[in-house]
């Protein structure tokens, strides 16, 4: 496990634990002093760290705030609550993130999810956020996913694009009537917030619905009264075979969906998430698209409600 770091957002941790109770300030200094206690990261073998952030030995702050029993020293009474805290987070990264763990394997996947959480530890009251700096981290860190990073880094945006397109923010949707009346040289389209375009060198779509097949039938073959056929727990999908894939990630109907399109309809998507004009979108989708083909890409798309007003 990485050194510890600050956690974000929290105001820094008393020197002292206070002795007694008595007013609100004593309570806030209190809750900080525990907060960090908790949020420290773990060591390898999952316990405290032996040192407190000023150097002092851990064993003395803590004896401060908690008190032993007859069982447990301070320090393993305080370790119950912050593994339970680490052990959470890194059963959600998990749950977010099933195709990067098929890929790397439950060692790799564990000293991965701990040095991210390490370096960018949980900055919201929702853990909805926790995964949203996974891929730029496995840019940063590629020893942890070594020899399989560019892979490892494209699963993990389709990942989160995933999480972004299922509660995203959405806007009201154009409709033909609301742009009827506005030329293309002037026209610029929005692309909803929870919709995300991925250019990716594998087709990973297909890989993670394996990944989470497999999964699935792994959880009914185990709870079957007779156990069933035993072939769905030695299943092993496939590694993506290298392949340019465009990928829109999007929800319809508060249901997830991701779709793949071609190059030349994603570079349209593309040009006009930017903010280029409808005119010089469509240029930038080159000479070779036919009129008819990109009528309907565009019928699909206003159907799928993918359009709104640029704010």
């Amino acid at each position: 496990m990485p050194a510890p770091v600050k956690p974000a957002g929290l105001w820094p941790a008393p020197k002292h634990a206070p002795r007694r109770l008595r007013t609100d300030a004593d309570l806030r200094a209190f809750q900080r002093m525990m907060t960090h206690a908790l949020v420290q990261p773990l060591t390898t073998s999952d316990g405290l760290g032996p040192r407190w952030r000023d150097g002092r030995p851990m064993a003395e702050v803590v004896a401060e705030f908690i008190k032993p029993n007859d069982r447990l020293t301070a320090v393993e009474r305080l370790e119950i609550y912050s593994r339970s805290y680490w052990y959470r987070l890194i059963d959600c990264v998990y749950d977010d993130a099933p195709g990067l763990r098929a890929l790397l394997g439950e060692k790799k996947i564990s000293a991965l999810v701990r040095a991210y959480l390490a370096k960018y530890p949980s900055r919201s009251f929702t853990l909805r956020n926790l995964s949203a700096r996974l891929a730029q981290f496995i840019r940063e860190a590629p020893r942890f996913t070594a020899p399989d990073t560019a892979l490892a880094h494209a699963i993990a945006r389709f990942e989160w694009a995933q999480t972004v397109a299922f509660d995203g923010e959405a806007r009201s949707v154009l409709t033909p009537d609301d742009i009827a009346d506005t030329p293309p040289a002037k026209l610029r389209l929005a692309l909803q917030p929870y919709l995300t375009l991925l250019a990716l060198d594998w087709p990973v779509d297909d890989y993670v619905l394996a990944v989470k097949q497999r999964d699935a039938l792994r959880r009914e073959t185990s709870n079957a009264i007779d156990h069933g056929p035993r072939a769905a727990l030695r299943k092993i999908v496939r590694r993506p075979r290298r392949r340019r894939t465009f990928i829109v990630v999007h929800r319809y109907n508060l249901k997830l969906y991701y779709k793949r399109i071609d190059a030349a309809g994603f570079k349209i998507l593309s040009a006009l998430a930017a903010g280029c004009t409808l005119a010089i979108a469509v240029a930038a989708a080159g000479r070779g698209v036919q009129a008819e083909q990109m009528r309907n890409w565009f019928t699909t798309w206003m159907e799928l409600g993918w359009f709104c007003r640029r704010k």
